[in-house]
């Protein structure tokens, strides 16, 4: 990659309103200037209207779930209904669906401003529970649909050994599970961090990993420094079955195994108490939320507020992909709060906009991207301001415009790590639509 230059309208630079005239010069993958006030900008500048802002990072992905699309929508359930729907879809994928399905995943994603994907992996084997020639293949084609649809990983390689607590796994389960914490571990130390790839860790939940299982994770985690996610409080059958067998709540769980850490990102944390708060508080741990899969799944509404009030970091993640759109999972904490609470304004779009970028990357093991600045990795997201949806807005309300009106559909331009990979609303690549229309058949 060579040296470049974009001369945004207007971009996002950590303050209240977004900057005029910025010119952000690049070299390689970094960035390596920021000026503001530039009016009149080199010739060789590529120009970015529109409001730029740093590249979003989608904190907790299933990839193969954007199958599931519109058609998990008939008839009354639950989650566990649109898990059989979902185990259904897991017994269907080998690595070449998968790889073809992600890429095209992975490629609606960078459409939509994403410049990093958390993967949370859990379908390892083949559907009868043995390894693959290669016990990675499900992982390796992801981690290669990413490189193709251009945008970093990283995967989270999850631990999953139990259907629930002290039962075995089921039938499409056995797909997921290594059988113990040291056939994982085994496994997933032969995947390595390389470029635009970084190797994290996950306990699927503490329906699926018993306590010492999950402390054997967490020590493998914590000797790599590697991030280390887990599904936390999603269902409150989870948090009544944990009590029954262990006494406390899965967060108390999960710290009594040592998981918790600023590495630590508890997924949903829906019905989580103000004591896991604290605990993930004092950890300086992160949680993500998924407003969209969780409106989807009747799951509940995530406690943003009592989450930052005690010191958690909020990410961000479009999960089942029942919708890709990282402004709406934004603004979804924000108004989700405004009905459960009656109160507006307890989180206002900096504050979201730093959980889908800076945030989001910290907590998948990229503390160096997430922001527009010179040293960070030249990730630049630029949302147009011409659609019906953003037309009449002042720049000086650009910001709020965007995080409370906009859609992924509005994302006319975004480069990761020095590349172009959007221009024009288009990915420069992947017909995207075509890819989508041709794997989901």
């Amino acid at each position: 990659m060579v040296a470049a230059s974009y001369h945004c309208e207007l971009a996002w630079l950590g303050n209240d309103r977004p900057a005029r005239d910025v010119l952000v010069h690049v070299d390689g993958d970094r960035i390596i200037a920021v000026e503001s006030g530039v009016s009149a900008p080199p010739p060789d500048a590529t120009s970015l209207d529109g409001l730029t802002v740093p590249g979003f990072a989608n904190a907790h992905s299933h990839a193969f779930h954007r199958a599931l699309r519109g058609r998990t929508q008939r008839g009354a359930g639950s989650f566990w209904t649109w898990r059989e729907q979902m185990y259904e879809l897991a017994r269907s994928l080998d690595p070449e669906r998968y790889h073809r399905l992600a890429r095209a995943t992975f490629a609606e994603m960078v459409m939509a401003g994403v410049a990093t994907v958390g993967e949370f992996h859990y379908l390892h084997h083949t559907p009868s529970g043995e390894p693959y020639a290669d016990p990675n293949a499900m992982g390796d084609a992801l981690v290669a649909a990413a490189g193709d649809a251009g945008l970093r990983i990283t995967l989270l390689d999850t631990c999953y050994l139990r259907g629930g607590i002290d039962v075995d796994v089921d039938e499409v389960q056995r797909r997921f599970s290594d059988g113990d914490a040291l056939t994982w571990a085994t496994r997933v130390s032969q995947l390595a961090d390389r470029p635009g790839v970084r190797i994290g860790a996950a306990i699927h939940s503490v329906r699926a990993v018993d306590p010492p299982s999950m402390a054997a994770v967490a020590a493998w985690a914590a000797e790599r420094e590697a991030p280390l996610h887990a599904h936390v409080s999603e269902q409150p059958a989870e948090n009544e079955q944990s009590v029954i067998a262990y006494g406390c709540t899965p967060t108390e769980l999960l710290a009594r195994h040592g998981v918790l850490s600023e590495r630590f990102t508890a997924v949903h944390g829906t019905h989580t108490s103000d004591a896991d708060h604290a605990l993930l508080g004092k950890a300086a741990a992160y949680c993500c939320l998924c407003p969209t899969t969780e409106r989807d799944l009747a799951d509940g509404i995530g406690p943003a507020r009592a989450l930052r009030d005690a010191g958690v970091g909020i990410t961000l993640g479009s999960d089942s992909h029942a919708i890709i759109d990282l402004l709406e999972e934004a603004r979804a904490v924000e108004l989700d709060e405004r009905l459960a609470s009656g109160v507006r304004g307890s989180h206002d779009a900096p504050a979201l906009l730093q959980m889908a970028s800076e945030h989001g990357h910290a907590s998948l093991g990229w503390p160096e991207a997430g922001r527009i600045e010179p040293g960070m990795l030249a990730d630049l997201t630029t949302i147009g301001l011409e659609s019906v949806r953003l037309a009449g807005a002042r720049p000086e309300d650009a910001l709020d415009a965007v995080v409370f009106a906009a859609t992924a559909a509005d994302v006319r331009h975004v480069v990761i790590g020095g590349r172009v990979v959007v221009a024009g609303g288009r990915h420069v690549s992947v017909d995207v639509p075509a890819e989508l229309e041709e794997v989901l058949q």
